[in-house]
């Protein structure tokens, strides 16, 4: 059969683009089958917004949040280890949280403190309330370096093996508007069983069981004469 010079040039011209055209669908295909399709008619591996949306909101309600306890231990513990300190700013109300020093009181100490600002309509603050034991071993070892001797710091300082700090029952209370009077002020002391142990304390209160019907006893000279602490 014989071709007119246009017609060669014609049939050489289409068999690369044939050969061409069958490449790329070739590869379109190959790309589909490598690709995928979904369930919902979407590529494997695509994620429409509404999807990654679920999928933040299940990893947020998955993921159990830390109570704010648990995250100040572990602010407070540190790399080392180091046990939670009850330390407390200037100013701290006896109604404040998120503090060891505070929380760390037993809660009717706590409740009595509370109820008794309240009642009194005065604001009482705190300014040392429960204690690590690593907290009054260095209240202590300072004690034993400003006074001298271990038997002159106990009249200011009790061990952490004896101390009501570090078993939440003491608190010392910090100056108090509107009165001259040691805080509480007395008329609000002895009637929520609130007393004041120690004569060279003013700030150190406890609460005395009976102290609601009988009143306070007579505060100690210091806390080495307190025979809990001996």
């Amino acid at each position: 059969m014989r071709y007119t010079v246009a017609e060669l040039r014609f049939r050489r011209l289409r068999i690369p683009i044939l050969v061409v055209g069958a490449v790329a669908a070739t590869v379109a295909a190959g790309f589909i089958i490598v690709e995928g399709i979904d369930g919902d008619g979407r590529p494997f591996g695509a994620e429409t917004p509404a999807h990654a949306d679920s999928l933040s909101s299940l990893d947020a309600e998955s993921t159990p949040q830390q109570p704010a306890a648990a995250q100040h231990e572990e602010a407070a513990a540190g790399p080392d280890d180091v046990p939670p300190s009850g330390d407390l700013p200037n100013g701290t109300s006896v109604f404040a949280t998120g503090f060891y020093g505070i929380e760390g009181l037993d809660p009717g100490l706590l409740a009595t403190l509370r109820q008794a600002s309240s009642d009194s309509g005065i604001e009482f603050t705190v300014t040392s309330g429960w204690r690590s034991a690593a907290d009054q071993q260095q209240l202590l070892s300072e004690a034993i370096s400003e006074y001298g001797s271990e038997a002159e710091a106990a009249r200011w300082v009790a061990t952490p093996e004896s101390s009501a700090h570090v078993l939440g029952d003491a608190v010392d209370l910090g100056p108090m508007e509107a009165t001259a009077c040691p805080p509480p002020p007395p008329e609000y002391g002895s009637e929520y069983g609130l007393c004041k142990l120690y004569e060279n304390e003013p700030w150190h209160f406890e609460i005395v069981d009976g102290a609601q019907a009988a009143g306070c006893p007579a505060p100690l000279p210091d806390p080495s004469y307190d025979p809990r602490l001996n």
